[in-house]
């Protein structure tokens, strides 16, 4: 489904702030950038988007899902901007200036995917607790195999990586299509493994 250009109404600010609050809570700054040094993509000049916030904002997309990506983008460095002033990491009321959607596509291929997969193996685990409803049979977790498909743009090193799957008329489908499977906890549904093919 397209992103719509809808915008973030001010009485949803709360809202999120606490989303980028939970966000560089359960993923630290510290690691962030630790990551991003292991896998050679930190940023080496001053950007206007710098990696370390695009890691964040891979992960916002997510979040504020009905959202455009400059309005994600916006919303996320409001929020991390809010959270450095309080810590007296930034001092000062400049408003944000977000980056155009040209901007962004360069940047998102300056970083690639490794840091984002590197950061999901170290964090993403099963968070039930003992206590955790629907999570466990006896002292067993329970977990479920999952599964979806996404269909990626039709260019050849898709066609190559991916193919197309056979339609039901007998032909291809207009679009290569990627297979997503994973492990989700089945009382919290988190998805703690995941692999795509």
């Amino acid at each position: 489904m397209a992103r719509t250009k809808q915008l973030r109404q001010e009485e949803n600010r709360l809202a999120d702030l606490m989303n980028i609050g939970v966000l560089t809570t359960r993923f630290p700054m510290d690691q962030v950038h630790a990551i991003l040094n292991q896998t050679g993509r930190a940023s080496e000049r001053v950007r206007a988007l710098p990696a370390h916030v695009l890691v964040y904002y891979i992960i916002a997309l997510g979040l504020f899902r009905p959202l455009s990506t400059q309005e994600v983008l916006r919303v996320l460095q409001q929020g991390l901007k809010d959270i450095a002033m309080r810590t007296g990491r930034v001092t000062g009321a400049k408003p944000v200036k977000t980056a155009g959607a040209p901007a962004i596509s360069q940047a998102r291929t300056r970083l690639g995917v490794e840091p984002v997969k590197q950061l999901y193996k170290q964090v993403v685990r099963p968070v039930a607790e003992r206590g955790t409803e629907g999570a466990w049979y006896r002292e067993r977790l329970l977990v479920a195999m999952d599964g979806f498909t996404l269909e990626v743009p039709d260019s050849e090193a898709n066609r190559t990586a991916f193919a197309r799957p056979e339609s039901p008329s007998g032909g291809e489908s207009a679009y290569p299509r990627i297979r997503g499977v994973g492990l989700v906890e089945v009382g919290t549904h988190v998805l703690f493994g995941a692999a795509l093919d």
